[in-house]
């Protein structure tokens, strides 16, 4: 049987003079989505490597319970920001456990 948990790597890169507010906006919503139904890990990382940089790291139950959380109000709150936030779109990959 397949597991059905679903794993992502979001990468958010900040707008130039943006990094701050980017990932005070994330604190903000943290508690939110963990609360929702099926979710597993949601973590936010700045990227050693390129700072400023937000890397996501999150696990839902399956891909309804994603599918959820892109509609659920923390996520959209924080979404309608991204244009004044983010330099581009965010960078998503979805993941399954191989071992």
């Amino acid at each position: 049987m397949t597991d059905p948990v679903v794993h992502v790597i979001a990468r958010l890169i900040p707008r130039p003079g943006k990094a701050e507010e980017l990932a005070n906006a994330f604190q903000e919503i943290l508690a939110e989505v963990r609360a929702e139904p099926g979710c597993l890990l949601y973590d936010a990382h700045e990227s050693r490597d390129a700072p400023g940089v937000i890397m996501m790291v999150e696990s839902w139950a399956d891909q309804a319970a994603l599918d959820a959380h892109g509609r659920a109000p923390a996520l959209t709150r924080l979404a309608a920001r991204f244009d004044a936030l983010l330099a581009e779109p965010p960078t998503i990959e979805r993941l399954r456990r191989i071992g």
